[in-house]
């Protein structure tokens, strides 16, 4: 048993068997609760405790996954390229709203951290909590941020986005899909942007194309906090 958990195959096959059950999940029930990134990670947790397996010996096979986050990053830009004439055209409101959106993530996060007596360490760990997790980590060791802090806030703040994305958008009635799609990418980042690829194709481009601007401006403005 132990040479089966030792080895690092075990996390990625761990990780890949609890995500497919999640998405298969969600496809039967149909409920935004049911994300299955939350039910990967129930399912996860509950394996490494029934057996009593260390957390180091399954991240073994997690780094593995993690190397396959910026890569899977990059590759949303085949969405944005796919929309190239929406970008030229709106350029303007695009750039605006994504600094809008950035700013408002951050000044919101400082704020509640400071009222909360939180240290800068802490407020470091969730600033950039609505960045992909590679520019979120990043952010976070470069100012002394505590990694494992900003990964569980960027993983919560994705999938929040992913569940209240739909029903925000019926509630404010928007019905811009170019401002849909950037909403959800300045706000949730790659989980939200995979609901956004489920809601329309141009809200999917458009939150892919979020994800990369206000990745750029949450490091830009971080070196000033």
């Amino acid at each position: 048993m132990e040479a089966l958990y030792t080895s690092p195959y075990f996390g990625v096959a761990l990780s890949v068997i609890a995500f497919g059950a999640g998405v298969k999940i969600q496809q039967k029930t149909k409920s935004a609760l049911c994300n299955p990134l939350i039910i990967a990670i129930i399912l996860i947790i509950g394996v490494l405790l029934a057996f009593k397996i260390p957390y180091d010996s399954y991240n073994e096979g997690g780094e593995i996954i993690n190397m396959f986050l910026a890569p899977a990053t990059a590759c949303l830009a085949v969405s944005i390229y796919t929309k190239l004439s929406i970008l030229k055209k709106y350029w303007l409101p695009i750039i605006v709203g994504c600094i809008a959106g950035s700013l408002a993530s951050m000044a919101s996060v400082y704020g509640m951290c400071r009222l909360f007596g939180l240290d800068q360490s802490l407020t470091m760990s969730m600033l950039p909590k609505s960045v992909t997790t590679p520019i979120a980590v990043s952010v976070a060791q470069a100012h002394g941020g505590v990694v494992p802090v900003t990964v569980v806030a960027v993983i919560f703040t994705g999938i929040l986005g992913s569940i209240a994305a739909p029903l925000l958008i019926r509630i404010f009635k928007v019905s811009d899909s170019v401002a849909a799609g950037l909403a959800i990418g300045a706000c949730s980042h790659a989980v939200g942007t995979s609901k956004a690829i489920e809601i329309g194709e141009v809200e999917g481009a458009m939150s892919g194309l979020a994800i990369g601007i206000c990745g750029v401006v949450t490091v830009l403005f971080s070196m000033f906090i």
